[in-house]
């Protein structure tokens, strides 16, 4: 059977459609024949990312990158929308995995997907949209690392900067004299050093010979308490003996007759209070103390009118005359004259 020309150009423009059509796919991030598991992701923005970057997974190229659109959502976190699909069917995503955008070597970008552990919660279906993640690029890494280190060099510098300047300043003409006229300060006060050494030196020449006659009084001091200590040693046995007397004295005794005699005398108050003897009586009885007392007054009555009227009570007769007023005995007349004799004038 002769096929026609006709057949086979249009054959082979089909063939080059198809052919077409796949490279399209498989330069778009599709597989070959195509059949892939699409899914989606959100981002903040899209980290450069381009078209048909790989989408890897432990550092094996799983997929790649469909497409890339900014969608304006309301969220920040939502504005831009990332395609992407998984060519590999061995690979299954676990719900509340996490998939980056972040550099895969120096040069690219792509996506890292970091599947969760956890799998009781199940898996992702094509279609579903994963948690995305736009993780920090090596060159902000490096640029938050430099920005310190720059701005410590650049303080740095300005210190350096500053304190050339200090020495510059320094060094100049006004400078110059400064540190002549210091140095000459410094030899004026190294000179008075030398004058204040030369004076300490006659002070301590002056005060040696002092030294001397206070240590030549002490020997003297000492050697006379040597000679005294005789003398000393006696006081002090004396003073030894003394204690030992005050020792061996019988204070048990002592105390032991002061107790008995303020038993005796607490017992004679006890007596004297309840009314008992004589003293008791005296203190205790106000009728034999009135009585004491009007006779004491009338024995003071009757001396005194004795010392102004003696002829009432005494009378002699010179002349043998009679006797008159009240007759006294010769006991009676003694008493009466010790009486008067007692009598203070």
């Amino acid at each position: 059977m002769k096929i026609s020309k006709e057949i086979k150009a249009g054959v082979i423009s089909i063939l080059a459609i198809a052919l077409l059509v796949m490279g399209i796919n498989f330069l778009k991030g599709n597989s070959f024949f195509g059949g892939d598991e699409v899914y989606y992701a959100y981002f903040p923005n899209s980290g450069q990312l381009a078209v048909a970057s790989d989408v890897t997974l432990n550092g094996v190229i799983v997929g790649k990158v469909l497409n890339v659109e900014y969608v304006g959502s309301n969220s920040p976190e939502k504005r831009v929308k990332v395609s992407f699909n998984i060519q590999n069917s061995k690979v299954k995503i676990p719900r509340g995995s996490v998939i980056e955008i972040g550099s895969l070597d120096l040069f690219s970008k792509g996506m890292l997907l970091n599947l969760n552990a956890d799998l009781s919660k199940g898996f992702h279906k094509p279609g579903d949209v994963i948690q995305g993640k736009l993780a920090v690029d090596m060159m902000a890494q490096v640029k938050s690392y430099a920005d310190p280190i720059s701005q410590k060099v650049q303080g740095m510098m300005s210190s350096i900067d500053k304190m050339i300047n200090s020495v510059s300043a320094f060094w100049d003409t006004t400078a110059t004299s400064q540190l002549e006229g210091s140095f000459k300060e410094i030899k004026i006060a190294i000179k008075r050093f030398g004058t204040v050494a030369e004076d300490v030196s006659m002070l301590v020449t002056e005060e040696k010979a002092k030294l001397g006659r206070i240590m030549t009084n002490v020997e003297s001091i000492t050697l006379n308490l040597k000679k005294s200590n005789d003398q000393i040693a006696g006081i002090i046995g004396n003073a030894k003996r003394i204690t030992d007397d005050l020792v061996t004295a019988d204070f048990k005794k002592v105390v032991g007759d002061a107790q008995q005699t303020i038993k005796t005398l607490n017992a004679v108050l006890e007596t004297a209070q309840k009314g008992e003897g004589t003293l008791g009586k005296l203190l205790g009885d106000d009728k034999l103390f009135n009585e004491l007392v009007e006779t004491n007054n009338e024995l003071q009555n009757l001396v005194n009118d004795l010392q102004l009227h003696p002829e009432r009570y005494i009378h002699f007769s010179l002349l043998g005359a009679k006797t008159k007023g009240v007759p006294l005995t010769a006991i009676e007349e003694k008493k009466l004259r010790q009486l008067i004799d007692s009598i203070p004038d």
